[in-house]
């Protein structure tokens, strides 16, 4: 019952996004992207505010990249979607619904080898790719219910393995949120000291938005 109490808050959250037909630029992922999205305050919505351009958005809490169906899959989310950008993440309840922190290294090798050329991951950025997208991969924040623990492991190895993976080709970029987020400043997360506060997707916005206007 509770699972399905938190997907149905999940889809109520999604309605009113979606993507604009001229918008070059579209969010995709997990709940850190979704976050604070009913008070339009969302990575995506904070974006658009900022660059004063139309900004899809087709995140969703609960999604993964090798598993969900439907929306709650990130690679789904993207079907059929051409953009200029695709600023997304991704791999978080993978892990945490594969390994639940421990031994995860056939759920990580799943999503991204560790060489970066193969996975889900490498899959769904090649296919972006090849429609023409440049991507941004946002590389997760150490929040303070995980700070300091055993999940923090396999995030190193996850974000270890996407810097390969970006390294391999320009068109990709990775952002890591350890840049600008600290787990010890409260402010930055919500009460479940775990998603970002408006002030905390409004900070990755802000870090993910100059690379959205470069060559312009």
């Amino acid at each position: 019952m509770k699972y399905w109490i938190i997907l149905l808050l999940s889809l109520l959250t999604a309605c009113g996004r979606g993507v604009p037909d001229d918008a070059r630029i579209v969010v995709a992922g997990d709940s850190v992207m979704a976050w604070n999205r009913a008070a339009g305050a969302s990575v995506a919505d904070v974006l658009q505010e900022r660059l004063g351009a139309p900004v899809g958005d087709v995140s969703l809490s609960l999604a993964q990249v090798a598993g969900g169906r439907g929306p709650l899959n990130i690679p789904a989310q993207l079907d059929g979607v051409r953009a200029d950008w695709v600023v997304l993440n991704g791999g978080s309840n993978d892990l945490s619904g594969g390994c639940d922190c421990s031994d995860c290294g056939a759920v990580l090798d799943r999503l991204i080898s560790q060489d970066g050329t193969q996975g889900a991951i490498p899959a769904l950025v090649a296919d972006l790719r090849a429609r023409g997208s440049n991507v941004i991969w946002a590389d997760y924040y150490t929040s303070p219910r995980y700070a300091g623990t055993t999940c923090e492991p396999p995030y190193r190895v996850l974000e270890e393995r996407v810097a390969r993976m970006a390294q391999a080709d320009p068109g990709v970029t990775l952002v890591d949120m350890d840049d600008v987020f600290r787990p010890d400043d409260p402010s930055l997360f919500a009460a479940d000291r775990l998603h970002p506060s408006r002030k905390g997707s409004a900070r990755i916005a802000a870090q993910i938005a100059p690379l959205l206007t470069r060559g312009e």
